[in-house]
């Protein structure tokens, strides 16, 4: 039991840090800033339905599709850790939400619906995240259950998304500029640690196994 609530919890904290619910909130409502409430909620609700079903095709196919064109775990791990370190580095010096709304915000030009994208791609289902997904589920190939764990862990981030879609303005209300840049920083810290891993995990499978 303690070992599959530590993949839960390794699962939810690296998913967490990627997909970052509490720092896309204020872009989402920027994006459907004086819209209905209805327009909101049924942008959060498709949105996030969206993001799920991309993510799990990842987590559930991921690993043959890269198989049928090449790629190894190990240099995925390598790769996407490369990836994950970047993103985190970005987080420390408070630049990747700057980035990840002025995208939002051109993509909101081009298409009035922005379920699609800008919501579901690329601020859930984002290369981060889906690297990640694919990362998690392979780290658990042989164990049905631990796979069970991960995919939970992501449905609950999801979960914790879309929430913070539906009270985007309560929450940025309540949280603050200050505590959010805090907590992306620490965040960004952690989620270094945890990119620097999956490189180690990578250089020794592929040279050292």
């Amino acid at each position: 039991m303690q070992d599959m609530m530590s993949i839960f919890i390794s699962a939810f904290i690296t998913l967490f840090v990627i997909i970052d619910p509490i720092g896309i909130a204020p872009i989402f409502a920027s994006l459907t800033d004086k819209t209905s409430k209805h327009h909101q909620r049924k942008m959060a609700i498709k949105g996030s339905m969206v993001g799920i079903c991309i993510l799990l095709f990842f987590a559930l196919a991921g690993k043959p599709f890269l198989s049928s064109l090449g790629i190894s775990m190990e240099a995925l791990r390598i790769a996407g850790g490369s990836m994950l370190f970047i993103i985190a580095v970005e987080m420390v010096f408070e630049k990747r939400t700057h980035r990840k709304q002025e995208a939002a915000e051109k993509l909101d030009h081009v298409f009035e619906d922005i379920s699609v994208f800008p919501v579901a791609i690329p601020l859930i289902a984002g290369p981060g995240s889906i690297a990640s997904i694919i990362l998690l589920m392979t780290n658990q190939q042989n164990n049905f259950e631990g796979q069970l764990m991960v995919i939970g862990a992501m449905l609950a981030v999801l979960v914790i998304s879309l929430i913070t879609f539906l009270l985007a303005a309560r929450v940025m209300g309540l949280v603050g500029e200050t505590i959010s840049t805090v907590l992306t920083r620490v965040l960004g810290i952690v989620l270094a640690a945890l990119a620097a891993q999956f490189i180690i995990d990578g250089i020794r499978s592929a040279f050292f196994v």
